[in-house]
C-alpha cells in the first residue's frame, strides 16, 4: 500500500537557511563588490562573479570553519582580488566582511515568516556568525524559536555536523526530526546535506528565471526534495489552501 503524499501541514517546525532563502545574498554580494568590480580587470558578468565568489567561499569555509563568517568574507574578498590580479588596500576587503547587515531581505520575507509563525515553530541555519545574523534578522520581521550559525556550529554547511547540530537544537523544542521541514534556496548547502540527515524539505527555488548556479556551487547528483514553491510567497499560498 502506498504512503499518502506528504502536506505542509504534516509538519511543526519549519527550519530555513537565511542567506539565499530570507536575504537576497546575491544582490547584497554584488552591492558590497562594487569596490572591486569597478577595478579594471574584473569580471563583469554578475553570474560570472557570482560563480567566482561560490568558489572562493566555498574553498575558504572549507579551509578554515571555524572562523567567523564577517572574517571569512573577508578572506573571500582577498582570494577574488588575488584570481582577478587587483591590489586593493586592506580596508576594502574589511569593508567586505562587514557588507552582511546591508544585505536586502527579499520582499514576501517577512510577511511569509509572520504567517508561518502562527502555524510553525521557525528555526534558523545558516552560515554565518552570530553579530551578522542578528542584523539581518532586524530584517526578517519575527523572533526565531532557535537560532544555529556557523559561529555555534564550528563549521559551515553543507558540513554535515550542521545538521546534527540543527536536528538536536529542535528536538529540544519537543520536535522530532520526522516533524521537520528544512526551506532552503541553496541545493549545495542545503538539500543534499539535509536529505543525507533524514529531513524532509521544501526548495524555495529564488533563481527559477536564471540560469547557472548564482553564487553557490551545483550540487552533486540530483538532490531530491519534497516540496518545490517559487518563492515564500508561494509556500505561504499553498499552505492557505489547505488550512
Amino acid at each position: 500500500m502506498n504512503a499518502p503524499p506528504v502536506k505542509l501541514t504534516d509538519f511543526k517546525a519549519l527550519t530555513f537557511d537565511c542567506y539565499g532563502t530570507l536575504i537576497d545574498w546575491e544582490t547584497g554580494i554584488l552591492a558590497a563588490l562594487a569596490p572591486l568590480l569597478r577595478t579594471g580587470g574584473a569580471p563583469r558578468a554578475s553570474e560570472a562573479v557570482l560563480a567566482e565568489f561560490a568558489k572562493q567561499e566555498s574553498a575558504q569555509q572549507a579551509a578554515t570553519p571555524g572562523m567567523l563568517y564577517r572574517d571569512l568574507l573577508g578572506e573571500v574578498h582577498r582570494r577574488l582580488a588575488r584570481e582577478w590580479r587587483l591590489s586593493l588596500p586592506d580596508a576594502t576587503h574589511v569593508a567586505f566582511g562587514n557588507s552582511v547587515p546591508q544585505w536586502p531581505a527579499f520582499p514576501d520575507t517577512a510577511a511569509a515568516l509572520q504567517y508561518l509563525g502562527r502555524h510553525y515553530k521557525l528555526i534558523v541555519l545558516s552560515n554565518v556568525d552570530r553579530d551578522s545574523f542578528a542584523a539581518s534578522n532586524k530584517k526578517l520581521g519575527v523572533e526565531f524559536d532557535a537560532i544555529c550559525t556557523a559561529q555555534d556550529i564550528g563549521a559551515y554547511k553543507p558540513d554535515p555536523r550542521n545538521f546534527r547540530y540543527l536536528i538536536d537544537a529542535v528536538a529540544k523544542l519537543g520536535i522530532d526530526r520526522g516533524q521537520i521541514l528544512h526551506t532552503a534556496q541553496s541545493l549545495y548547502h542545503d538539500h543534499v546535506p539535509a536529505k543525507a540527515a533524514g529531513l524532509a524539505t521544501a526548495w524555495i527555488d529564488r533563481r527559477r528565471q536564471q540560469d547557472g548556479w548564482g553564487a553557490t556551487l551545483p550540487p552533486a547528483g540530483k538532490p531530491g526534495f519534497d516540496f518545490r514553491f517559487a518563492s515564500l510567497k508561494d509556500m505561504v499560498d499553498t499552505h492557505r489552501a489547505l488550512d
